[in-house]
């Protein structure tokens, strides 16, 4: 049972001091080539990773101001979850500057189409008889700012199926950030469904449990879409550098990330004076949580910014644990790019 102490202050200090002590005598596990000029906030990242356990925490922070970088398990393939709708609107723009799509261009909906699980449903809440058309400019808002499953399948659909998403990733020089499946696919494989839309006819309390538990332990050894937290950081850094869409598109979609506050992961240790353009991802069951994701960019009014790719899997720690190990993460991580002057 994962024990997180959420009273982070004192014991997180402490912790991280020991850690320090043993890493000025030992190579430094950042993902820089070069030694971190803030060894310090390397150790309070490997405490917070062993305050994870027994479950899993991947981190990748880059500093954009001097490309400094620091990490913890950021090699490691994690499942993406969510995090996956902001790549999807970043190929679906990519195609708007090509010209081959427009902001305006409409899609129809049925009442089939209708995923559930989003964690703003705006489009199944507010679905009217048996078809809706939507443009693309709202299905990217649904699936990015609100999270909405249905808006970004129905984007994959319109890219040409997952497959479409992963090549445009490898062409944009991210090939371990992988999607092999849509939000529907996904919510089939961790409930266990072999397929089928529904659960069986009949089932008893107990076989539901067994079955959930089953669709469980089938996401943890294979999800179907993965990525690292150094992948994620690297599609922030190229986001903001404007290496993957044009500079009107790069605007569009960082919008649509900043306007994500729910849930609040990151944002829940966000210093005054900063914005947080971030997507988060989410998968659990019958008190178990398989992925608890967050991928953002702290950005200052003066242009400093800083990325923070964080993936938590296999805890059952509780909702206000894993909340408050990601407001802390992004505490000591701004405490660190930005002290107080």
């Amino acid at each position: 049972m994962l024990l997180l102490d959420i009273q982070y202050g004192r014991a997180l200090r402490s912790a991280a001091t020991g850690l320090l002590l043993m890493l000025a005598a030992a190579p430094s596990p950042s993902i820089s080539a070069q030694p971190p000029s803030s060894p310090s906030l390397q150790a309070q990242l490997e405490a917070l990773s062993q305050q994870a356990l027994p479950g899993t925490l991947a981190i990748a922070v880059l500093d954009l101001r001097n490309g400094e970088r620091w990490g913890v398990n950021a090699e490691r393939v994690m499942p993406m979850m969510s995090d996956f709708k902001a790549p999807v609107a970043a190929a679906i723009l990519a195609r708007i500057d090509a010209g081959s799509m427009a902001m305006g261009q409409t899609v129809t909906l049925t009442r089939q189409d209708i995923v559930a699980g989003s964690a703003i449903p705006s489009i199944g809440a507010n679905f009217r008889g048996e078809r809706m058309t939507f443009t693309l400019a709202q299905l990217m808002h649904a699936a990015v700012s609100e999270s909405d499953n249905t808006a970004v399948d129905v984007l994959i659909r319109v890219l040409g199926g997952p497959q479409a998403l992963t090549a445009f990733l490898r062409e944009k020089g991210l090939p371990q950030m992988i999607v092999r499946d849509d939000e529907r696919g996904m919510a089939r494989l961790s409930a266990h469904l072999m397929g089928a839309e529904q659960p069986p006819a009949g089932e008893t309390e107990k076989q539901q449990q067994q079955r959930e538990s089953a669709g469980y332990q089938d996401f943890l050894a294979a999800p179907p879409n993965t990525t690292t937290a150094n992948t994620s950081a690297l599609f922030l850094k190229k986001l903001w550098q404007r290496e993957l869409l044009s500079v009107t598109s790069t605007h569009y979609l960082q919008d649509l990330m900043y306007a994500q506050t729910v849930p609040s992961r990151l944002r829940g240790g966000l210093p005054a004076g900063a914005r947080l353009a971030d997507k988060t991802g989410t998968s659990g069951i019958d008190g178990k949580t398989a992925a608890w994701n967050d991928m953002g960019l702290i950005s200052w009014p003066d242009g400093q910014a800083v990325i923070i790719a964080a993936y938590l899997s296999d805890t059952s720690a509780t909702q206000a644990e894993r909340d408050g190990l990601f407001a802390e993460l992004a505490r000591l991580v701004t405490r660190s790019v930005r002290p107080e002057k």
